[in-house]
Order: C-alpha cells, then structure tokens, then sequence
C-alpha cells in the first residue's frame, strides 16, 4: 500500500501534470522557469551538485576559474531549464502533431537515421539528460520511427504507469528499468526497431569505468552490449531546448560497434568510451542544460572507496 508521502506525490505530479496541458504551452514554460529559478536560491544538496558540475564542464580546459557570479547565472539558467523540461513533458501528450513540426527547426544528423533505419537491424539512440530526449523521442516518432526507452521506474508505481501512459501519447514506449528491460529491448531491435537509452548516469553503480568530461566514473554498459550483440546500429543523440521556444535535436555519426576478436567486455569498455566521448561533447554545447542533480564523479570515487576495506580483508585472509 502506497504510504501518505507517495500518495501525495502522486497528487501533486497528476493534478500539476493536467493543470499544464490546459493552458498554453509558453505559459506553461514560463511559470516552470520562474520556479526552477527560485527553487536555484535554496542552498540544498542538489543544489550544490549542479554547481560542481557546471563548474567542471565550464573550467576544462580553461586557463582560469570561473566567475562566482557566471556561475551562479549558469546555476539558476539550469534550474530554470529543468522546469522547462517538465512542463514541456507535461505539455506535449495534448499538443498538435503539426505545432510539435513547428517548433523543432534545427535538426542536424537525421540522415544518419534515415539510413540505419532502412538498413533493418535496428538502431540505438545514446541519450544524455540534456534538454527534453520526449521531443527528440516525439519527432523521431513524426518521422515514422517510434522510439522505445528504459527510465527508472517512480514511486508510487501509479505514478509510473501514470508517466509511461502520458509519453505513450507522443509516440513513446517507456520500459521500466528492470531485470525485464534488456529482453524487451532485444526484442524491438530484432524487429528492426529504434531504441532510446539515457546512459550519462550509472543509476545501478556497475557500469563501465570511463574517461568522462575531465573526471572519471562508470557508465552502464548497456548500449554498448546491445550493438555489439544484435548489430545494431548505435549512435548518440540529444534534443536541445532552444533556441527560443523552439528545439534543436542532434544527432552524431555512427559508432563503431563491431567485434575485434577480443573479450566482449574489452569490445563493450570500448564503445562505452567512444559513447562517453560523444555525450560529453553534446553536453558542453550547452551545460545548463545537462539535468544532473548529482555529483557523478563523487560518487563513483566513494564507490571506489567503500570498496577498498573489503579488498584489503580478501588480502587479509
């Protein structure tokens, strides 16, 4: 049984859900972006997670530190960004298939789909949380290629069903993250289907060690493996919010996701990197809008840490 705190939860994210598809979308955008930019004054732990992360991006390879006061700009643009996003996500089930064309008027690399489409083997679209991936999702369904993605499953889990309903509305399948995901996954690229995975952060914590905007952490393995498994083809791919009202979707080249004759795991480290690679060049293009609110190189290195007491005991023994 849900307990008062996840039914109240529910109520909030349904009646705020419902309450920004009646009114107009710039509406919607606006008030959302007025409160990310108040919730950016609390002091919090999320907070200061984007603040160490945009200070990252912003500072590699620069030869001097950040201004406090740009950073603390870039801080509250990112919080606004983020209600953005869900007001957008909110908005977009009800919108008119033909004001969704209107407003995404950059699209860079859509040839690559198109052909890895037509080619039958299915694709894999690396997603990294940057802007709004239900309008990335959204067009690439307009363009008669549906998209099914993963995403951590909420609590309650009418909450869940409740979000996996609404992006259903625009074109989107959503599995939850579970021990049933990579079936249903491998199922879709079989039928030459197109899937969407958001791997920038390591939400199980046994991912793939990589080279990763400066710093070192994990990545999940997942996408790599699927493309390597299936022959799949596999590229990385984001939709910017901006410029405006309007959305950017980006997408790279292919990568190449073949065998080399060595381990699978070696194969997989090594598309993971090239994955990482790319998502950290999307990100740059517009850090504010990486919705991170985590620190993804601390928490691996506590990984790492906690993991040291037990290796030590192994020696030990």
């Amino acid at each position: 049984m849900a307990s008062g705190a996840d039914r109240r939860r529910l109520q909030l994210f349904t009646t705020l859900g419902t309450l920004l598809e009646r009114i107009p979308i710039d509406l919607a955008v606006a008030l959302a972006e007025i409160g990310g930019a108040v919730a950016s004054a609390k002091d919090s732990p999320k907070r200061r997670a984007v603040e160490t992360n945009l200070r990252r991006i912003v500072e590699l390879d620069a030869d001097e530190p950040v201004d406090p006061q740009v950073l603390k700009r870039l801080v509250r643009r990112s919080f606004s960004s983020y209600g953005r996003y869900w007001a957008e996500g909110a908005v977009l089930p009800g919108m008119d298939r033909d004001e969704i064309r209107k407003r995404i008027t950059i699209v860079e690399g859509v040839e690559y789909l198109h052909e890895a489409m037509a080619e039958g083997n299915g694709c894999i679209v690396a997603l990294p949380h940057i802007g709004s991936w239900e309008w990335g999702g959204a067009l690439v369904g307009l363009l008669g290629y549906p998209m099914t993605a993963v995403a951590e499953r909420l609590e309650p889990p009418e909450l869940f069903e409740w979000f996996v309903t609404k992006r259903e509305q625009m074109g989107l399948l959503v599995e939850g993250l579970d021990e049933q995901a990579g079936r249903k996954l491998l199922s879709v690229l079989k039928q030459g289907g197109l899937v969407g995975l958001l791997c920038d952060r390591d939400l199980e914590g046994d991912g793939i060690e990589v080279d990763f905007l400066g710093g070192r952490t994990t990545m999940p393995a997942g996408p790599a493996t699927l493309a390597l498994r299936t022959g799949a083809t596999i590229f990385t791919g984001t939709a910017y919010s901006g410029p405006g009202a309007h959305h950017c979707v980006v997408m790279s080249k292919p990568l190449k996701a073949e065998r080399t004759g060595a381990r699978l795991r070696e194969d997989v480290a090594r598309v993971t990197q090239e994955i990482a690679d790319e998502l950290a060049g999307l990100i740059r293009r517009a850090p504010e809008q990486w919705h991170v609110f985590s620190d993804p190189f601390a928490e691996f290195a506590q990984r790492i840490e906690n993991e040291r007491p037990l290796v030590a005991a192994e020696v030990t023994e």
